[in-house]
């Protein structure tokens, strides 16, 4: 039997911390943003051509012929239409790779995705987990870690959906404010219930 889990959550709020915790635990780990890293490149023939004829040839690296992220990123979140854009080609790619990914798995898959709810993904999975923390922590925590403005991670926090709605969809909820040993627990705990929930052996 396959348990498939969304792992989701805001900008900064700690996904990455419980989705390593849940891989040690012993559950597979599909990261999207991996994913959509791999989507992107050149040899990989997925969606580089898609996404260099609808952005222009100036989204790619002169040196290496590789979509620069940086000058992508730069259009897509000052302009939602052209993030939808991008999103219309890559995700389709990205759950395609993800689906290739479970075939013949067993046991608990956890899929870290920073926009599932967003994009309607969550639907396809047997149980949802939010990580979550208040906003002013997401903003520091962005800022530190990706060395970017407060006004540049405020703007990329305005194309989430605002925690407050992202609650209605989730089955557990694992709050990262805390310190990281809490948040560790709360990821073991939310392990323990999908043992349970799943009737899975523990490993």
């Amino acid at each position: 039997m396959l348990l498939r889990v969304g792992l989701t959550g805001g900008l900064a709020s700690g996904k990455g911390v419980a989705a390593r915790e849940f891989e040690r635990l012993g559950c597979h780990l599909i990261e999207a943003d991996k994913l959509g890293h791999r989507v992107l490149l050149r040899n990989e023939h997925i969606a580089y051509d898609a996404v260099v004829a609808e952005f222009g040839r100036e989204i790619v690296d002169p040196a290496s012929g590789e979509i620069d992220r940086r000058k992508l990123g730069a259009i897509v979140f000052a302009d939602p239409s052209r993030l939808a854009a991008l999103n219309a080609i890559s995700h389709p790619a990205i759950e395609q790779l993800a689906n290739q990914q479970m075939v013949n798995l067993r046991g608990i898959v956890v899929y870290e995705a920073a926009i599932l709810i967003e994009t309607g993904g969550h639907r396809k999975f047997d149980r949802i987990v939010l990580t979550a923390c208040p906003e002013e922590m997401q903003i520091e925590r962005a800022m530190a870690r990706d060395g970017q403005s407060r006004e540049a991670v405020v703007q990329r926090m305005k194309r989430q959906m605002p925690l407050s709605e992202k609650l209605r969809y989730a089955d557990y909820v694992i709050d990262t404010s805390g310190s990281i040993e809490e948040t560790l627990e709360q990821t073991r705990n939310v392990h323990r219930s999908l043992i349970l929930y799943g009737e899975i052996a523990p490993l």
